[in-house]
């Protein structure tokens, strides 16, 4: 099976369908591991907080913010077993703080506050006066919610509060949490999110970076001169700024656009980002001599559905499109063997 990258353009243009069947062949969804990222909570300390909550509460007979805050300030993990009990995000649950309470929480205070036991969730919390009474806010607004059984509303809608552990309020909390079911598993769970999609959000910008972090290793290691750009850095000449420039952005000769999506639809807002790419590099040249070389690394089962996207990405690299599997041959088949040093 040839790939792309290792036929002529004209050979592509002809006939696209069996580099787009080689390609497809090579992509790997990714999605199955997630790096972990700073802050992550694994099950035993999310247990050992959970347990905590229970014997504070008294096997949760007592959800009061008089038995709840000062162990909370204490074990501060506590506070994420009660919003993951809650069902709630940080600013959602400053929200309904704030107006149930009229003290000024502030979903950046949520944020930082999760963050701050996320990144140290055994030491213990040394709130001045201002956040000790933010976190009664919250506490005791948690504790309500928690006690009072799911509002009732229309047919057509459902409330937040309507699940299995907080529907009749504590009493299903308590019978939850003491009939045999694992209460602290389905919690922690809760906290990852539908499966892992909520710790998946939180360390999106690690998943892309592994790819980047690939490439960066194989220039290194063949000593080519680049310059691997930021987030949201702005790069003269392009309205948008690739991944990777070389030599740098000031004679760019390759640029590199590493892309991992695992849903279809990015996918193709990603190869519509590289096929402007590929338009900026002919403005003012000829069809046959682009002013750089624009090179794609894919990875993800998102890139492998639509095989018409496939085909423009093709087209828009002149065949320069690798993955995962094919990172191996990204120098010898691209311009970049030009600039290798070692």
């Amino acid at each position: 099976m040839n790939y792309p990258f290792e036929a002529s353009y004209q050979a592509i243009q002809a006939d696209p369908e069996p580099f787009i069947s080689s390609v497809f062949s090579s992509l790997e969804s990714e999605f199955l591991v997630l790096p972990k990222g700073d802050g992550f909570i694994d099950y035993p300390q999310f247990e050992r907080a959970y347990e905590a909550l229970k014997r504070a509460t008294g096997g949760f007979d007592n959800l009061s913010g008089d038995s709840v805050l000062p162990v909370a300030i204490q074990s501060p993990l506590i506070l994420i077993v009660l919003r993951t009990m809650l069902g709630f995000t940080p600013p959602e649950w400053a929200y309904v703080a704030a107006q149930r309470t009229q003290v000024e929480v502030t979903q950046g205070f949520a944020r930082s506050l999760d963050r701050k036991i996320r990144m140290a969730p055994l030491v213990p919390l040394r709130p001045g006066r201002a956040t000790v009474r933010r976190l009664k806010a919250l506490v005791d607004v948690a504790c309500q919610l928690l006690n009072a059984s799911a509002p009732q509303t229309d047919r057509d809608k459902i409330h937040r509060l309507d699940k299995a552990d907080t529907r009749e309020g504590s009493l299903t909390i308590r019978n939850l949490a003491t009939l045999g079911v694992p209460y602290a598993m389905l919690l922690y769970e809760r906290l990852l999110g539908r499966p892992f999609a909520g710790h998946r959000d939180s360390v999106s910008d690690l998943v892309g970076n592994i790819l980047e972090a690939e490439i960066a290793k194989i220039l290194h290691k063949a000593g080519i001169s680049n310059r691997q750009t930021k987030r949201a850095e702005k790069i003269p000449g392009f309205d948008q700024t690739p991944d990777f420039v070389i030599p740098d952005e000031y004679n760019p000769q390759v640029i590199i656009e590493a892309k991992i999506t695992e849903d279809d639809g990015t996918a193709r807002d990603k190869v519509t980002r590289i096929q402007h790419l590929g338009a900026l590099s002919l403005e003012g040249q000829p069809p046959d001599s682009p002013k750089y070389e624009v090179i794609a690394c894919i990875a993800g089962r998102g890139f492998g559905v639509r095989r018409e996207d496939m085909k423009k990405l093709l087209l828009a690299t002149r065949g320069k499109v690798f993955t995962f599997k094919t990172l191996d041959r990204l120098i010898p088949n691209t311009r970049l063997q030009e600039f290798r040093t070692r």
